[in-house]
């Protein structure tokens, strides 16, 4: 039977999805600055044979709702934040098959730069490295770095297009694989006939250099994108392997699915599907805990986060009015939103805000949260979830404690982490891209 795969889904700072849960008395989301709380996190989720850790990141202040930033820093709505790339080296120390798809934005740096930092957590994390490709969507990280703001939405998928085609040349064309001799002999370390210097000129990007690491286990790391508008999902089709998908009524997703895999075929492509699950012993137990974390969540740090990611300052609307259908920030969660209920208003967005997020809870015993979750599987084709943290560390302790036990009794789970990198494991072919994708056809 088809297994599930399970990421973890997470952010270097206080308030992630679920906004409010860091005001609970259990909760060590106050821990992020240290390392050791990232470390004894990657090991709970290596015992629990997740295949990996998503880093979610942004770079720039929620300041949308009401026009300010101070509702996000007083609820602490994803912010302070640190840089979650610099969270993976020690995360990778501290374990050996567990992943990391790591979020990061190419709008506001140079291609080779970039490159770089992923070559080397490609060698540091011995091919466990991945890349969620984002291109912003927040005009105060535009005005970070010296714009007014962002470029329009379908212009950033350009850009994106662009940006790709670069960093494929450099991790994949610019050091042949037999490039690297460590001849202590002869004092050649490498051969400079097979190291080639990439030159690109287009309408954004110029470059005229050879790629500065050699190459790592997976060339290309692992590549995720999360973007579900129809211009995401051309651009997922061309380069994504795994997409990350919001929750919605089957069909919606089921839909979602089923036209990513036409798009990408005949390349396989991993479906994550973004879920929060609140787990108890019995039933009754789950319910006593999701009330628990209920009075903890904050709906007004919640509309700060929502008010963002639509693009839609939501403190301007009453709770009946029917809220834009278009937006240039992340569309795909305008379109969730007018998926999930009859009208999209301020009212219904909060009857869903179960726990501070616009992501209502799977749940129940282990036995009901792992028929829920087949079910998605099975009626919406997603491949697995991206499991977001309620209060931590106590939620993900009860996934690898209660769930995953229950999904290996249905045969719906692995019991072993299979070998190799992160791809390897994904997908069980070879550490490197294969054709059709863009990148082996500058492979060398």
């Amino acid at each position: 039977m088809r297994e599930i795969r399970l990421n973890a889904f997470d952010m270097a700072c206080i308030g992630h999805i679920q906004q409010g849960m860091w005001t609970h008395p259990r909760d060590h989301a106050a821990d992020y600055l240290s390392l050791d709380h990232w470390t004894s996190l990657a090991r709970l989720l290596e015992r629990g044979l997740f295949d990996g850790l998503f880093l979610a990141d942004v770079l720039g202040i929620y300041d949308v709702h009401g026009g300010s930033g101070d509702a996000a820093i007083r609820h602490g709505v994803q912010v302070p934040l640190l840089d979650p790339m610099l969270l993976v080296p020690a995360m990778a120390a501290a374990t050996e098959h567990l992943g990391f798809g790591v979020t990061v934005n190419l709008a506001w740096e140079p291609p080779a730069l970039l490159a770089r930092r992923f070559s080397t957590l490609d060698h540091l994390t011995k091919g466990r490295i991945g890349w969620n490709i984002v291109t912003g969507y927040l005009d105060s990280a535009a005005r970070a770095m010296g714009l007014d703001r962002q470029m329009a939405h379908d212009d950033r998928y350009d850009m994106a297009d662009e940006f790709m085609t670069v960093v494929y040349r450099l991790w994949e064309e610019s050091w042949a694989s037999d490039a690297v001799k460590r001849d202590r002999a002869a004092g050649v370390h490498a051969d400079p006939a097979r190291v080639a210097r990439i030159r690109h000129e287009g309408p954004q990007y110029r470059l005229d250099a050879p790629h500065l690491v050699e190459p790592s286990p997976q060339r290309t790391p692992v590549l995720y994108q999360a973007g579900a508008s129809d211009r995401g999902r051309a651009f997922a089709a061309r380069h994504a392997e795994c997409v990350f998908l919001n929750g919605g009524p089957k069909p919606h997703v089921a839909a979602l699915v089923a036209d990513l895999r036409a798009r990408a075929a005949p390349r396989p492509i991993r479906a994550f599907m973004g879920a929060t699950v609140i787990l108890g012993r019995t039933a009754a137990e789950a319910r006593d805990r999701l009330e628990d974390y209920r009075r903890h969540a904050s709906v007004e740090a919640a509309l700060v986060h929502a008010s963002a990611s639509l693009g839609i300052d939501l403190a301007r609307y009453g709770m009946d009015d029917e809220l834009p259908s278009a937006s240039e920030a992340i569309r795909s969660n305008v379109e969730a939103l007018r998926a999930a209920a009859p009208r999209a208003t301020k009212r219904a967005l909060i009857d869903r805000m179960v726990l501070g997020s616009r992501q209502p809870p799977i749940l129940g015993s282990a036995e009901e949260v792992a028929d829920a979750l087949i079910a998605w599987q099975d009626e919406a084709d997603v491949d697995g979830f991206n499991l977001s943290r309620t209060v931590t560390p106590e939620c993900l302790e009860d996934v690898v404690t209660l769930l995953v036990p229950a999904l290996q009794e249905r045969g719906r789970y692995k019991r072993a982490h299979a070998p190799g990198t992160y791809r390897e494991k994904l997908f069980g072919a070879g550490p490197r891209l294969a054709a059709p994708h863009p990148a082996a056809a500058v492979a060398r």
